[in-house]
């Protein structure tokens, strides 16, 4: 093993060495840009003048584009010209096939290179033996890293530049309802090739990432060796959860019991603090040899007290490093020159200050006192910070946690039977049943090391991957939970890569429009199980709970994109530096927000969230969810919901603001949710 692990660090320094050098010359190399304007421009007036104004627009842009992304080695001034006057299309007719061509290559590529990314990253993502080096290598290595490059090279990547405009967001939110579906898959195709990373860059970053993944895939804690103050064991043997997904949800599911459900509550509690200022012992992550108080932070063994080593700055070294690697992108991104405008403009497609404004009227309006005082009386106590995550929304008396995991472990003991019973799911939701047989026949189920994913493919007739934990007694509750939701995604990823009409605009806006299909499919679990509630004030709840969700995740959010801001502002930070601006963010926004609702000043506990350290500024997309999908429920009330979900998702991947207009008839907002939760209130407390 030793011999093993000194070769895996000296094969990746190599790496880094080669990726440091890559990018220093490339870097170098962006500064200057090789075509210089007057060539530009008078390559855009011969073009012009021998085709005429009607082309005048494409001929500007891409021309201009072309001449941002070309570099010394793809020829000298006079070979850019040549390129752009024989390879511009302006026949509508051959522009038309040279797209058709150019959607069926990149789909073909696309697409085995993500069969080939699932079958490398197998070793980390699914259970079995242990994580070997050589399979951290093979896992981060991005077989694909090299294939921007190479369309540049042979001139493919130009030639989509040159014939098919960028439009910024702007440009898409004035101009984008009146297109037609070609002209939005002409838009992105436009998309496609609008910065030039070099390959070192993107395997430094699939590897950066992928080392981030694993090490939140393996953060589990063995909570039978929790021990109080009084030396008692709270949790059963055996339970073992991963942060921060299975804590929350192990204390989620603590509110049904009114005998000893608050305390092993405050002991979970105690445990994300020392996570979260790295107080926790390293010999209590993902190993079950010590027992562990996390009040007083002391390890016993044998009945006696042992040393641990506190894990100090690792969970911000992978959020450091996740920085770093992104960051590097910043060079090569004209249009977007940050990782928050990348998430933001161009991935989300939605302005960052138009999200924030959406959070923080929700944090702030009165609607949160409100709910919290509800929350207080049905609790008969005062509220604690943990109870940002209070799932209580529910008429009578819920069903204990214990019967729901004996009912889903007697149903699906194993992977095999989850993803035999998909086509009975999707029958159950309203889909007719070929249908859902040619759904889930691109669908199948892995058992997950990790909290449980989904993973959709990247061309028609593919497989989907649904990712979920699956214990030796069978499925519990929480992951079938979390399997239902995740399998929503799956059925939102197999819709619109084959049922939507373009490839281009395959896919979705952005990550919230699947996490709204997902947080659809997981409110109906127990409906799925034969449990419907029939109380007739559901749909009341359901405003509650979807109201005080979205004010949980949305405080998380904007601390995830302040720590990003103060990144940027301070690029030369420590891990160290970067735990205590963390630190001090999170008490900062609980202190705006939540404090004066939850108590708890200078609280931390919103740094906990797992998505922070492994999936940069991935977190605001949940609040955008909960918001879309809110709209959507509302849509769907009283329809179909197979029906509703194929109509609006067939529309793939236009900006979402239009996306919305479409399918609901208003832009995204938080007045419908507010207004529900107004009447809820009202309803409710009659």
């Amino acid at each position: 093993m030793k011999l093993q692990s000194l070769l895996a660090i000296a094969v990746m320094t190599c790496l880094l060495t080669a990726c440091t050098n890559n990018q220093e010359k490339s870097q170098n190399m962006q500064t200057v840009q090789f075509i210089s304007g007057a060539q530009t421009e008078e390559v855009i007036a011969q073009l012009r003048d021998s085709l005429g104004e009607a082309s005048a627009f494409r001929i500007g842009r891409g021309v201009q584009q072309v001449a941002a992304l070309w570099r010394e080695q793809d020829g000298n001034a006079e070979a850019f010209a040549q390129f752009c006057k024989s390879s511009f299309v302006a026949d509508t007719a051959a522009l038309a096939t040279l797209f058709s061509t150019l959607e069926r290559n990149f789909e073909v590529m696309g697409g085995y290179f993500h069969k080939m990314d699932v079958e490398l990253k197998m070793p980390l993502q699914l259970e079995g033996p242990e994580i070997t080096p050589v399979d951290m290598m093979f896992g981060s290595y991005d077989a694909s890293a090299h294939l921007t490059d190479d369309l540049y090279g042979n001139k493919i990547a130009f030639l989509t530049a040159l014939n098919f405009p960028f439009y910024s967001l702007e440009e898409k939110t004035e101009r984008g309802a009146g297109w037609s579906r070609k002209e939005w898959a002409y838009a992105r195709m436009g998309d496609r090739f609008i910065s030039r990373v070099p390959a070192a860059v993107q395997q430094d970053i699939s590897k950066t990432l992928t080392e981030a993944d694993a090490y939140i895939s393996d953060y589990n804690i063995f909570m039978g060796n929790l021990r109080n103050d009084a030396g008692e064991q709270l949790f059963p043997k055996g339970m073992k959860l991963i942060t921060h997904w299975g804590l929350r949800d192990e204390l989620k599911s603590n509110y049904a019991d009114p005998e000893r459900g608050l305390e092993r509550q405050r002991m979970i509690y105690q445990v994300m603090q020392r996570i979260i200022d790295q107080s926790i012992p390293r010999e209590v992550i993902n190993s079950g040899t010590y027992t562990w108080n996390p009040e007083t932070n002391e390890l016993f063994t044998g009945g006696n007290v042992a040393t641990g080593t506190p894990e100090e700055t690792r969970r911000y070294e992978v959020f450091l490093k996740n920085f770093h690697a992104m960051r590097q992108l910043d060079a090569y991104s004209p249009h977007y020159p940050t990782q928050l405008v990348r998430a933001f403009d161009a991935t989300m497609e939605v302005p960052q200050k138009d999200v924030e404004s959406l959070f923080v009227g929700l944090l702030s309006s009165p609607q949160v006192k409100e709910v919290a005082a509800f929350i207080t009386s049905r609790l008969g106590r005062g509220l604690e910070p943990f109870d940002i995550w209070y799932n209580g929304f529910k008429g009578g008396k819920g069903i204990p946690e214990e019967q729901l995991t004996a009912l889903t472990s007697r149903k699906y003991p194993d992977a095999a039977a989850l993803e035999k019973d998909l086509p009975n799911i999707l029958v159950k939701l309203g889909w007719n049943p070929d249908k859902a047989k040619e759904i889930t026949s691109l669908i199948t189920v892995d058992p997950s090391r990790g909290a449980g994913h989904a993973w959709g493919a990247e061309m028609r007739n593919d497989l989907s991957r649904l990712r979920t934990r699956i214990g030796e007694g069978g499925m519990d509750y929480k992951g079938y939970n979390i399997a239902v939701h995740e399998f929503g995604h799956n059925v939102e990823q197999t819709i619109t890569m084959n049922d939507v009409d373009y490839y281009m605009l395959s896919g979705v806006p952005n990550t919230s429009f699947t996490e709204a299909v997902a947080f659809l499919f997981q409110k109906r679990d127990l409906e799925l199980l034969g449990l419907k509630d029939s109380d007739s004030s559901e749909a009341h709840w359901l405003a509650l709970s979807s109201f005080w969700s979205a004010y949980e995740i949305m405080g998380v959010s904007l601390v995830d994109i302040r720590v990003w801001e103060w990144l940027y502002a301070h690029p030369d930070a420590t891990a160290a530096e970067l735990k205590e601006a963390v630190i001090a963010i999170a008490r900062e926004v609980w202190n705006s927000y939540y404090a004066g609702v939850l108590g708890g000043k200078d609280e931390t506990l919103l740094g906990i969230y797992s998505h922070m350290i492994d999936y940069p500024l991935y977190l605001s997309n949940y609040p955008m969810g909960h918001l879309i999908d809110f709209q959507i429920e509302q849509q769907v009330k009283g329809k179909n919901l197979a029906e509703e979900i194929d109509r609006m998702y067939t529309r793939g991947s236009i900006i979402p603001q239009l996306w919305m207009q479409h399918a609901v008839g208003s832009p995204i907002s938080i007045d419908p949710l507010l207004s529900a939760t107004e009447e809820a209130l009202a309803a409710l407390k009659q």
